[in-house]
Order: C-alpha cells, then structure tokens, then sequence
C-alpha cells in the first residue's frame, strides 16, 4: 500500500490529492471531523491550529486559524455542504486573507481496502487561475507534511485503541 501523496489535476479547476493510510474508513473520518484530533495533525510540520471550530451538521459552519514560524496566523472556514460518515465529507473553503482567493469546494471521498482506506480530497476553484495560483504555492509540500501528521495520529490512536483492549 503506497503512503505516498498522489497529486493531480483532473480538470482546469480542480487539484485531486489521493493518499492511503492504514486505518479503518471511521478513524480517518473522525480525524477530519473531530477537533480533539484534528488539532493533532493539521497543517504542515511547524503549524498548528490554534482555532478549532467545528459545527458538523450540513449548513453547520467550520473555522481554523493555524499558527506557523514566528508566529504567523492563517485563517480560514466554511460551510458543510454534505456529511457521510464514513464515505463523504464536503464543505466550502476560503481564507481570511487573499491567500487564496474566492471560495473553493472541498469534497473527500473515503474508500475502505483491506488494509485501511483511501482517501481521495477534491478541491474546485472558482476558476483556472486560481487553481493556478495554489498549485504555485507549497501547497503540495503542506499537503504531504499534513499528511504524514495524519498518518502519525492514527497510528496513534490504533495502538492506543490496541492497549486499551489488552
């Protein structure tokens, strides 16, 4: 199974991030949804949130502020627009800043194998340009670092949930 970040651009809009861990579909759901552990992975290495709002309920809104290297701040929110547990998760997108302009639509799509799940995280911009503008960004470089925090939660809680049952 490949713990590697997959990154793509599927259409002129849209960057596609695809990546595998080795956890049940539920735990990586509740790691994108729940703040006690969303605080523990999100955002690259050297950022962390320190906001963590989350109103999971369709038309319930969501808030992060992540702090980084001297203390830099980077807000953003949004919108559920579809929750699914464990399959789907969907919420809009925008920062605090321009940053990133517009709004985008996040959609992650978990998959289980039999080795953990697939998780396949699908943003669309408002337009080419902006889709452009991020892919200049260390967006990817982020997302990888974001990712192996991820890894490392969940493994975590795997083996946490493993010591508690013996």
């Amino acid at each position: 199974m490949t713990e590697i970040l997959e990154a793509s651009t599927p259409s002129d809009t849209t960057i596609m991030l695809r990546r595998t861990f080795t956890a049940p579909p539920r735990l990586v759901f509740a790691a994108l949804t729940e703040p006690a552990l969303l605080m523990r992975w999100f955002g690259a290495r050297g950022w962390h949130l320190v906001v963590c709002e989350v109103d999971l309920r369709v038309g319930g809104a969501w808030r992060f502020v992540s702090r980084g290297p001297g203390g830099v701040e980077l807000g953003h929110g949004g919108v559920y627009r579809e929750i699914d547990p464990p399959v789907r998760l969907s919420f809009t997108e925008s920062y605090d800043d321009a940053w990133v302009p517009g709004e985008a639509l996040v959609t992650n799509e978990l998959a289980g194998l039999p080795e953990g799940t697939l998780l396949t995280n699908t943003i669309r911009y408002p337009s080419r340009e902006i889709r452009d503008m991020v892919l200049k960004t260390p967006m990817r470089r982020g997302a990888t670092e974001a990712y192996e925090r991820l890894d490392e939660t969940l493994r975590k809680a795997l083996s946490d949930k493993a010591k508690a049952k013996s």
